[in-house]
């Protein structure tokens, strides 16, 4: 039995949905908004959350939400199918991969509420005993150029943490060879995939080259593997791990080798069949799994915290609680292995 089909046929009950807006300031610069989807039924709800990243995309879905039809008896399967119904975008998105997002979270939120509704945990219902899951703190550096600050702020508060960073092209030689120094680094996210974006990486051999072999254990995700690139990266293939592009089982498949490991984010793939599909996909076929944060301010961080106790708890998963993404992080955060913390029902992990 593949996972989705433990899950597909729990009753759901639908009475109401509401929609709540919430946001964080980062800088000047950038305000983080999200969107929690409340449905609610029986005396129970269930909570998603929306990380679509255009403010305007979240105002839109605010003002419509009245006019979302959900209620009624379902299943988690046909409610899937009632989602493809009707139009969750009252404005088409700015970015088509936010459909996905928004998919993820009327899923999510509906997966919780049917399991606090049939008294049962994600955990039993599919099967899966949660363990703690290690993670590492995912990061660009700051400052013109770019200095280990942040890294190093972090260190000397945690020594144990892990760091995935965002290499970019005004990296130096001196700069790495001080990350190297720190031991600390498990991955480097090469960005390769994206265009338009305030995180673009313009994609150079160089680059890739000074970050491969000075870092031999990291994982090296999203590389642009061109005729200049491959050649340098050709040694490192088996660090080769992919993220952006991955949103089904299909997409896996169409790596240009078959890889070692990939970044499995829950909200890249939308509908729950698609991510359960995905799991079982990698575990038939001897492929690892590490789990991906969108920079939840809600529930969502809680969820994809709990897939990864359950799925793929001893990689290098970029689930960090969200004090460590703060530029001066707090006293007293949990440091890795998290210790699983998931509610008695529904899918919930607990603050």
């Amino acid at each position: 039995m593949g996972t989705y089909d433990r899950i597909a046929d729990l009753s759901l009950e639908i009475q109401s949905v509401e929609l709540e807006g919430l946001e964080l300031a980062v800088s000047t610069e950038f305000t983080r908004l999200s969107t929690l989807v409340k449905l609610r039924g029986r005396g129970d709800e269930g909570v998603g959350e929306d990380v679509t990243y255009d403010a305007l995309d979240h105002v839109a879905l605010q003002d419509a939400g009245d006019s979302l039809d959900l209620a009624g008896s379902h299943t988690i399967e046909s409610f899937s199918r009632r989602l493809e119904e009707i139009e969750l975008w009252p404005s088409p998105p700015v970015r088509e991969v936010s459909r996905l997002y928004r998919r993820w979270a009327f899923e999510s939120a509906a997966l919780d509420l049917a399991l606090r509704q049939a008294g049962r945990s994600l955990a039993d219902a599919v099967g899966r005993e949660p363990r703690p899951v290690t993670f590492v703190v995912s990061m660009r550096l700051s400052g013109e150029p770019p200095n280990t600050e942040r890294v190093t702020r972090l260190l000397e508060r945690y020594p144990s943490t892990r760091f995935k960073l965002d290499p970019t092209n005004d990296w130096s030689a001196e700069l790495i060879e001080q990350l190297v120094r720190t031991g600390a680094i498990d991955s480097v996210d090469l960005k390769g995939f994206y265009r338009g974006t305030p995180v673009d990486v313009d994609t150079d051999p160089k680059l890739y080259r000074m970050v491969a072999e000075a870092f031999p254990e990291a994982w090296i995700e999203d590389p642009d593997l061109n005729d200049e690139t491959l050649p340098v990266l050709e040694p490192h293939k088996e660090r080769i791990t992919w993220d952006a592009p991955i949103h089904s089982v299909a997409d896996i498949e169409e790596r240009p080798f078959k890889p070692r490991i990939v970044n499995i984010k829950p909200s890249r793939f939308g509908p729950l069949r698609e991510l359960f599909a995905a799991y079982d996909h990698c575990d038939a076929n001897g492929i690892g799994a590490y789990g991906g944060g969108q920079f939840e301010l809600g529930v969502g961080r809680g969820h994809i915290q709990y897939l990864a106790s359950l799925f793929h708890p001893d990689t290098p998963n970029d689930v960090a609680p969200g004090g460590y993404n703060h530029t001066d992080p707090p006293d007293g955060l949990p440091t890795s292995p998290l210790e699983p913390r998931i509610d008695r029902t529904g899918f919930r992990w607990l603050e």
